[in-house]
């Protein structure tokens, strides 16, 4: 039979939780913020260069 596997699991306290949680969304927000940048951009590139 197959053998069992023990684990071991570390106490988890909410402020690292939320810690956790604000790291990411403070990097979807960047994200999202320069990608809307680019997109600005492009399109008014387009408008200059295209139209």
């Amino acid at each position: 039979m197959a053998e069992q596997q023990h684990y071991e699991f570390s106490a988890v306290e909410a402020k690292e939780i939320l810690a956790e949680r604000e790291r990411g969304w403070e990097g979807f927000t960047q994200f999202l913020t320069w990608g809307i940048v680019i997109t600005a951009v492009v399109l008014i590139g387009l408008l200059v260069f295209v139209a």
